[in-house]
């Protein structure tokens, strides 16, 4: 009766999926407990065994939560809706929808044969009319919502509406665009309805508005921060500019308090806090305004150190700034524009990157200084950016040192206005601890009653206040793409109107081109189905749009984190086709109890998704207003590359014989070498062609490859396979091996050949259960020795501890120390190892199951209640006490822990080794200590 694991396995995975085994119900009198991982997007490559260690580490701990009587919520999907098959639609004119329904059956059937217990009767498709419906659903909400500063919350529109109507907008506290003009409610009342509509997106929390965006021409779409990676694309390395265009987009900035107020309530990991504490950005100071000489225009800025102001000797602009081509004078004009053109080919990131680069260009324009009324130049440069602030500073170049490096290189002025500092090198960075000197009124005051004052006279001129700002921009939400979510958006008269929700879903329409129409219009511009009937309520044939009800839709999509910003919640009532979630759903499970996932979404999809749910809270949709109470970061798992070495002549040099030589190291793939680092020649040249007919200089007839860790990738040719690794040593193996590698949250290398451990493990764990040589089921019913109840217990102890700890990688070694000693005390009681079955199943669960189906099991092993420890089963009774004689150690003897220190001492000297060792003498003294030594001084 061997260890036929892959039988085994395979047996396993089917009843799990006949019996729906891991299904949660949304009424249980069990506590709930919800588990979950960030769901992934189903590339082609399918997975490799890098990616299934979050997934690993928070199955164990849903296993071990049903081991504990919880009703555990364990889901899984599919974040489906992506720019890869966008652009394998473009290449091959395969549908997205098919290519990722095969990518998604790949990821199907490698999960499954890992053993996850996924409730898969809740399985999401961002990508799936069904769900989608309900993202489209949320954006109309957001749409028809406001945030009223008064009440610190999200509001519905028609709020806003009624004040308009009765007081205008005077008395209005909104999070909205700047310079909205003021109205009464008479002229209110006396608007059109498309006047009226144009005043409320500047109030709406989603609105459509002229952003500066990263363009990238050869996708033909608009690219987030963090899919540009040295100022170019992340897929297919193509440019990238900066460009204005109409976009949607969500005011996230109306949260910024709330996002990071909330941070103190969730046990998230502090770098992650820290990264979104950043990315919010909240600083306190002044807004101040500085008027244009010789037009009719002001730059207004914000500035944490109002009381520098005197220090102003210089402005400048982002080159994206409206003002910069009303003030820029004839004879600035062309160096204005060749600067802004090369400016628009660099990212935002690599703009705030590079501190290096010094550049520039002067308007020819001169600002007014508030309070001295002295010309201040007008310059633009690189280092400010549009979106951040007012996309315009007040040059300090004594007291910052990117701007005295600007000054310096331009030979602008940099006047000191810091009492005996010398700033003749760089600029003075400790400003807290300086007196403010040359500054008029502000002289000869520590900075923060020369802020106040400031303040107070910015106030009292008119032209500032006292201010909190916040980086946090607000969130484009248009993508120039065909493979996503469709907006539920028609236009009237160039303005957005909403499709009623009871119409929905808008589904994606058929188009022949993915690519961007000939006149840059995104994909949806190709359909010809693809326009609203205001009476029919449904989508017509653009040629219709003449007709008097038919209406243009909206021919963006919307980005890849609309659809994971709220995919935890309806994996709460995933089948409800009525509601997003019934309120009963949503009211049982509440909120995530445990997320696990990448640190790399830490300003991306964990920031948007806080925002939404905060704004669903406001409109009463959800109980909580963080989703998840806990998250863990898992590392990542490298993988160990192998290097070929070329010469200069294009020879192929074994690593051992390149010391001397220029060689040029070349990736090859790791399937293609063995454990001794032993390059297969053969089967590489049929790998590579090109180089077939190559030379190989060998070392002692072998080509030794060099080895190198880096991140586990399709490019770097260190991909593993899962599923050739469950094929030779089973899915219990690589679930044991991946969490007995290191700590959860560190990165840790892939080493194939060190899953023979943890295989050998499971060998010896199922030899436990059998007779000599596997040949029958061998398990007793007779009482346990002491010493077996001992293994049990303290593994039982060091399990549980573990992984409320989420410390994995100890149990692994927890449980081969019990295996090992429970083997030497030759233990064959059902009283251990049926909870010792227990134990594993977490980490092992197909073994687990098969063992408990021997022991006779009808049921899963999956609900079966977690071992208790007790402490009796570890207090010691009896001491093992090493007997010495003038200090030497010559023998041991058991002696029960409850004797007396006369009684320890009487039953040693009456022990026969003693008087062996005495010969009949009369030992001087007998040194006891109880519980630890007896010395015998002759």
């Amino acid at each position: 009766m061997q260890y036929n694991f892959n039988e085994i396995e395979a047996k396993w995975q089917k009843y799990w999926a006949e019996h729906q085994t891991f299904k949660a119900e949304n009424d249980s009198d069990k506590e709930k407990f919800y588990v979950l991982d960030m769901f992934p997007y189903p590339s082609g490559a399918g997975l490799h065994v890098g990616h299934p260690l979050g997934y690993i580490a928070s199955d164990i701990y849903a296993r071990y939560k049903r081991h504990k009587g919880f009703n555990v919520l364990h889901p899984q999907g599919y974040d489906s809706f992506g720019l890869p098959a966008e652009q394998y639609a473009i290449q091959t004119g395969q549908h997205p929808a098919v290519t990722t329904a095969a990518n998604i059956k790949t990821y199907r059937r490698q999960l499954d044969q890992l053993g996850f217990s996924f409730d898969w009767s809740r399985e999401v498709r961002t990508s799936s009319p069904e769900y989608y419906k309900w993202t489209q659903w949320i954006f109309i909400q957001i749409f028809n919502s406001w945030y009223n500063t008064d009440t610190d919350k999200a509001e519905d529109i028609e709020t806003l509406i009624s004040k308009f109507s009765s007081d205008g907008n005077a008395n209005v506290n909104a999070v909205c665009d700047d310079d909205i003009a003021s109205f009464s409610a008479d002229e209110w009342n006396s608007f059109s309805d498309v006047k009226k509509q144009e005043i409320l997106l500047q109030y709406r929390l989603t609105y459509l508005a002229d952003t500066e965006v990263n363009w990238c021409p050869a996708l033909g779409t608009v690219l987030a921060n963090d899919e540009i990676v040295n100022g170019v694309s992340e897929r297919g390395g193509h440019p990238v500019v900066r460009k204005k265009m109409t976009q949607w987009s969500m005011r996230i900035s109306a949260y910024a308090q709330r996002l990071l107020d909330g941070l103190a309530k969730i046990d998230w990991p502090q770098p992650l806090k820290d990264s979104q504490t950043n990315w919010i950005g909240r600083s306190q100071g002044a807004s101040a305004t500085f008027n244009v000489n010789g037009h009719d225009a002001v730059i207004d800025v914000f500035t944490t150190r109002p009381d520098t102001i005197f220090g102003v000797s210089f402005m400048t602009l982002a080159p994206e700034h409206e003002l910069v081509s009303e003030i820029t004078t004839a004879e600035q004009k062309a160096e204005v524009e060749a600067y802004i053109e090369a400016t628009a080919k660099r990212s935002e990131r690599d703009r705030m990157a590079d501190v290096k680069t010094i550049s520039g260009a002067f308007t020819g324009a001169y600002a007014e200084h508030p309070f001295t009324k002295e010309p201040i130049p007008i310059w633009i440069g690189d280092y400010v950016l549009a979106g951040y602030g007012t996309g315009a500073v007040m040059s300090v170049p004594c007291g910052d040192q990117r701007d005295y490096d600007f000054a310096k290189h331009f030979n602008i002025d940099i006047p000191n206005i810091f009492e005996g500092v010398d700033i003749s090198e760089e600029a003075h960075a400790d400003k807290d601890k300086t007196v403010i000197a040359n500054s008029d009124f502000l002289s000869g005051l520590p900075y923060k009653k020369a802020m106040k004052l400031a303040i107070y006279e910015l106030e009292k001129l008119g032209q500032g206040e006292g201010k909190i700002n916040y980086r946090l921009r607000d969130a484009v939400f248009s993508r120039q793409r065909y493979w996503g979510e469709p907006f539920p958006v028609y236009y009237v008269d160039g303005m957005p109107q909403m499709i009623s929700p009871e119409h929905l879903p808008i589904k994606l329409p058929e188009v022949e081109k993915y690519l961007p129409t000939e006149t840059g219009e995104p994909p949806l511009g190709n359909a010809e189905v693809w326009a609203w009937d205001t009476v029919a309520n449904k989508v017509v044939n653009n040629s219709e749009i003449n007709n008097t009800t038919v209406f243009p839709l909206e021919l963006n999509t919307m980005p890849g984190w609309a659809g994971s910003s709220q995919y935890f919640n309806r994996y709460m009532d995933p089948e409800n086709s009525e509601e997003i979630f019934s309120q009963k759903a949503i009211n049982y499970w509440q909120d995530v109890d445990l997320y696990i996932g990448g640190s790399e979404h830490a300003t991306g999809h964990l920031l948007y998704s806080r925002f939404w749910q905060k704004f669903m809270f406001d409109k009463g949709l959800v109980p909580k207003d963080e989703f998840a109470k806990k998250l863990i970061n898992q590392g990542m798992i490298t993988g160990t590359s192998a290097f070929v070495y070329r010469d200069e002549d294009g020879t192929l040099i074994s690593k051992g014989l390149i010391e001397g030589r220029n060689v040029t190291p070349i990736h090859a793939d790791v399937s293609l070498v063995n454990s001794s680092d032993e390059l297969d020649v053969k089967a590489f040249k049929k790998w590579l062609p090109e180089y077939a007919k190559v030379d190989f200089v060998l070392e002692d007839g072998k080509y030794v490859v060099g080895r190198e860790v880096e991140k586990m990738s399709k490019s770097k040719y260190n991909v593993v396979n899962p599923d050739a690794i469950c094929e030779e040593y089973g899915a219990d193996s690589l679930r044991l091996y991946e969490m007995f590698l290191g700590p959860l949250e560190q990165s840790k290398p892939w080493n194939t050949a060190g899953i023979t451990g943890t295989h050998s493990f499971l060998k010896k764990l199922w030899r436990q259960f059998h007779t000599s040589g596997n040949a029958s089921f061998l398990v007793s019913e007779y009482e346990p020795t002491k010493d077996a109840w001992k293994t049990l217990h303290k593994t039982i102890k060091k399990v549980e501890e573990d992984i409320e700890n989420f410390s994995f990688n100890t149990s692994v070694s927890t449980f081969m120390i019990c295996v090992n000693e429970l083997s030497s005390q030759k233990c064959v009681s059902r009283q251990i190892l049926e909870p010792l079955a227990i134990l594993v199943s977490p980490y092992a669960p197909h073994i687990a199951e098969e063992l408990w189906s021997k022991l006779g099991h009808t049921e899963s092993i999956a609900t079966a209640p977690f071992p208790k420890f007790e402490e009796k089963y570890l207090v010691e009774s009896s001491k093992e006490y090493p007997i010495s004689f003038n200090g030497k150690m010559k023998f041991t003897l058991e002696l029960s822990l409850d004797l007396s220190k006369d009684e320890i001492e009487a039953a040693v000297m009456a022990n026969e080794k003693t008087q062996q060792q005495l010969q009949g003498r009369e030992p001087k003294k007998v040194i006891v200590v109880p519980g630890k030594i007896v010395n015998i001084v002759g």
